[in-house]
């Protein structure tokens, strides 16, 4: 199952947290909470993120926020 844009997602392979910016090919496109570089990662390789790692990801949203005005 391919996710949504705008979902939240954890890369298994470096159990990193992302949102879906898009797809290109048969790769997913994520980019960090708060902002930064897009990485690829393949679909069969994410799962939806838990509550515990929306959590992680809103706070980080938040903290780069805080930083920028």
């Amino acid at each position: 199952m391919i996710p949504e844009p705008g979902a939240y997602v954890v890369d298994v392979r470096e159990d990193r947290i992302g949102r879906v910016m898009g797809h290109e090919g048969p790769y997913v496109q994520l980019r960090p909470p708060g902002g930064g570089l897009e990485w690829d990662c393949p679909p069969e390789e994410l799962r939806p993120a838990g509550p515990t790692d929306m959590l992680r990801a809103r706070v980080a949203e938040l903290n780069r926020e805080s930083r920028f005005p």
